[in-house]
């Protein structure tokens, strides 16, 4: 990838003399002015997705200038240069290629003179063998009994991901219990463990590295704990398995190497449930769904690899949310899903957008003068309308949304889809153009003493939004949902010249963690600590 700094290129500058002409209008004078605007801005994906941005404070020429400054970063270069396996994660000196794992039609794709696609396929098989094992009963425990529980232990990625899919999809699940074990909190771990049986139950480790450590110390702890409640050195080789790219450090553990689901060192960690790490997915909904859940992520890795930039989802609604960030100067993103499966989806995008774009340093080894990441947050409708939307509508605070929603529910009781297709209906609706029309034309907004009650009603519009209306949640379109948001967030980071592949800061935690540790062993604390840590020290060692 081309480091080209966005803010020198002639349509950064051309875009900001049009922000001056265009800040001030109203989206309800963009849809009075062009009739067939949501014809205009909307794109329907394979008859099941349907996309539109026609809520937004642009114009034909604000997406104009933002193709072309995609053009002048040289995005469709980049898009390429990943699918075809250049080491674009330069930081970390690898490839992305989380894209690969869903190309069930790609016999070769390249890494290092190797085609990587023969183990990919391989993994596959051997997740289809095992996953139809566990859930016909055909796999046995310790002491014979067929399993009942899967218990997930992971962090970031290798929770997220899964969690958020299991969740979403829980309307497709069998008959297997699904638990997740990431945090490093003991409650975490204990309340799990009430849950379950060890006869019947079966653990997954899922981390890369096989060094994660939170990952690693609950595997630990489950380990020991599992061993000493059924005194069976035998019990590891039925009830353990490890996903990691590491295997090294998962033999070592005590896991025999049939239990290892591999994956690469060219999948990040936040775009690994395609992988092995997926595997709890695959238990938990059956692999022809896990299946239909990759093929969803391949047709839009194909609408946009092939797609023309004007007309492609994931690079509009990137550069829609570069507008509001750069030029608006924004500096947080709502996902609301008008669905209770998909509960998880937005902090499953809170990883995926801020460990990606969280960056201040440009491809180039320079601090940058832009903004990256927006902040990332959300909860599913309508509960949020109870709560925060108070300050969406009416707040001082800009905020563009993303509202998700299939049209047809899993659970069509007596009207209550309709209402909530209504309210997500009313809320972009309301946002966009607010309540000016209806407004007494004699109130005087700018009066603090205005007698009437009705200027606290009011509500000026103007705040833009996206709606993504799937046909249902199926394995096949939320793949294809995940997919989208995965390159959004990816074309992003190549205009915005960051590296969006690596998580240094993450790293730097983990370092203080280790030092802070190590001090709480040995009860002897670093004088070099500031103030405020030596001081919340003494106080925990006051208060053991």
């Amino acid at each position: 990838m081309k480091n080209i700094n966005p803010t020198k290129t002639f349509s950064w500058k051309q875009l900001t003399n049009h922000f001056h002409d265009v800040k001030n209008i109203h989206i309800n004078d963009l849809f009075n002015i062009d009739k067939n605007r949501f014809h205009n801005y909307s794109i329907l994906f394979q008859d099941d997705i349907l996309v539109d941005f026609s809520k937004n404070r642009i114009t034909n020429q604000t997406l104009q200038l933002l193709l072309m400054l995609a053009k002048e970063c040289f995005l469709s270069d980049a898009i390429q240069s990943m699918f075809t396996g250049h080491k674009i994660n330069r930081t970390e000196n690898r490839p992305v290629l989380h894209t690969a794992l869903r190309s069930k039609f790609s016999n070769t794709i390249t890494v290092d003179n190797i085609n990587i696609m023969i183990n990919v396929q391989k993994e596959l098989k051997k997740i289809k063998k095992f996953s139809d094992s566990i859930i016909q009963g055909s796999w046995k425990g310790y002491t014979g009994k067929s399993i009942s529980d899967v218990v997930n232990v992971g962090i970031g990625g290798s929770y997220l991901g899964p969690y958020m899919v299991t969740e979403s999809l829980k309307f497709y699940k069998n008959h297997l219990k699904i638990h997740f074990i990431s945090n490093i909190d003991g409650t975490n771990i204990v309340e799990v463990l009430k849950k379950i049986n060890l006869e019947t139950t079966i653990f997954l480790i899922a981390s890369k590295s096989f060094s994660t450590d939170e990952t690693i110390s609950n595997a630990n702890y489950l380990k020991n704990w599992c061993l000493f409640r059924t005194n069976c050195l035998k019990y590891i080789d039925f009830h353990f398995f490890a996903l990691c790219e590491n295997t090294t450090a998962a033999l070592k553990f005590g896991i025999i190497s049939e239990n290892i689901f591999k994956f690469w060192d060219w999948v990040g960690g936040r775009y690994s449930l395609w992988s092995s790490s997926g595997l709890s997915i695959a238990l938990s909904i059956g692999f022809k769904n896990f299946e239909l859940l990759l093929h969803g992520a391949y047709i839009m890795d194909q609408h946009f690899l092939n797609q023309d930039l004007s007309q492609n989802i994931p690079v509009i609604l990137a550069l829609i949310s570069l507008w509001y960030t750069n030029f608006f100067k924004t500096e947080t993103e709502a996902i609301f899903p008008y669905d209770e499966y998909m509960h998880a989806f937005p902090e499953y995008l809170q990883q995926s957008y801020m460990e990606s774009n969280g960056k201040s340093i440009d491809r180039s080894g320079n601090l940058v003068t832009w903004n990256t990441s927006p902040i990332i947050w959300g909860q599913r409708g309508t509960n949020g309308q109870h709560s925060f939307f108070q300050l969406l509508h009416q707040g001082t605070t800009f905020i563009p949304c993303d509202f998700i929603i299939p049209a047809v529910s899993h659970n069509p009781i007596n009207d209550h889809h309709k209402k909530l297709l209504s309210n997500f209906l009313a809320q972009t609706r309301s946002l966009a153009f607010g309540n000016e029309n209806n407004m007494d034309n004699n109130i005087n907004l700018s009066n603090p003493d205005c007698s009437s009650h009705v200027s606290y009603k009011y509500c000026s519009g103007n705040k833009p939004t996206n709606s993504i209306m799937l046909k249902n949640l199926t394995p096949c379109n939320l793949g294809s949902l995940i997919s989208l948001y995965e390159h959004k967030i990816f074309v992003q980071g190549v205009i915005l010249n960051i590296f969006s592949f690596d998580q240094w800061g993450v790293e730097l935690g983990k370092l203080v963690a280790n030092d802070l540790f190590s001090d709480l062993l040995k009860n002897k604390f670093n004088n070099l600590y500031d103030s405020s840590t030596k001081g919340l020290l003494r106080v925990y060692k006051k208060w053991i």
